[in-house]
């Protein structure tokens, strides 16, 4: 059997708002959207008696053995959904890990996605959310790839409409410990789409958005505040913005042109960072 070839695209934050703690886990708003970066997934059936994930590239270096993959595998396996069948997954891992792009969380869902559609489970929405919330808090983003809100009442709305923006993706070394941003939440934010705005999605609405954990990961990580002082002195950049709990900045453009020359200048300040230029999809 031949592989299947899959997809997996990064995500990015373009608004986040925590808006209170609950027992476990903080409530939050966001307002995600999907960018021309992925991982590359090959998958097949395996006559081997487990399942073996795989992982190459940039950024496969210390991918715990338990991971976003494995325990997907092991939720359908309990749930007897995969009907006894293995797969051999090799994953090529062209999103850094820790930078806030969703990369291992958007790899359990487009492997849902596949396996669902070859082996036509018996499952509704409301389970595959279930399954995903199993894995991590990011991964029902992928089930779709659109722009996505998150909203105050714990609803996931998909938008047909799309963010229409030149990207700079710049991540230091280093990666943000989500546990660690969070826990150092002091204060709470209201929501910001309490009403269905059509123009929302516009870059002059987007520029008026923030990231509530921005403010954390610059206090605990002091570089990040100089790389978005760099980012906004680019010539045509709209605005500039972590995102999730970082260590990703991202620098917003109209047009590619701006985009590049913004690149060249970023890459030779940062040298020995991870920076790239993107866009939205």
């Amino acid at each position: 059997m031949n592989f299947v070839s899959l997809k997996s695209y990064a995500k990015i934050n373009l608004s986040l708002r925590v808006l209170k703690k609950l027992k476990k886990i903080h409530k939050i708003e966001t307002l995600i959207c999907f960018i021309n970066l992925y991982d590359e997934i090959h998958i097949k059936q395996s006559d081997h008696k487990k399942h073996e994930v795989i992982f190459n590239g940039e950024f496969s270096k210390k991918i715990p053995k338990k991971n976003t993959v494995t325990k997907l595998l092991e939720i359908l396996d309990n749930k007897k959904l995969l009907k006894n069948k293995k797969y051999l997954i090799k994953i090529k891992k062209n999103i850094p890990q820790k930078s806030g792009l969703g990369g291992g969380s958007i790899n359990a869902s487009t492997i849902l996605n596949y396996l669902i559609k070859i082996n036509q489970f018996n499952v509704n929405l409301k389970q595959k959310y279930q399954i995903c919330k199993k894995i991590g808090s990011d991964v029902l983003f992928g089930l779709d790839i659109k722009t996505s809100l998150l909203n105050s009442k714990n609803k996931l709305i998909k938008s047909n409409k799309k963010v229409r923006s030149n990207l700079i993706l710049i991540k230091p070394k280093f990666g943000c410990s989500t546990k660690e941003i969070y826990r150092d939440i002091k204060f709470y934010s209201k929501s910001n789409f309490q009403n269905n705005n059509k123009n929302s999605l516009k870059i002059s609405n987007l520029m008026r958005l923030q990231n509530d954990l921005e403010p954390i990961a610059f206090k605990q990580y002091p570089i990040l505040i100089n790389i978005k002082k760099k980012l906004l002195k680019l010539p045509g950049i709209k605005f500039a913005r972590m995102t999730g709990s970082g260590s990703t900045l991202i620098g917003f453009f109209n047009n590619k042109k701006d985009a590049l020359s913004g690149l060249r200048k970023m890459k030779k300040t940062y040298n020995n960072y991870w920076c790239i230029l993107s866009k939205t999809i």
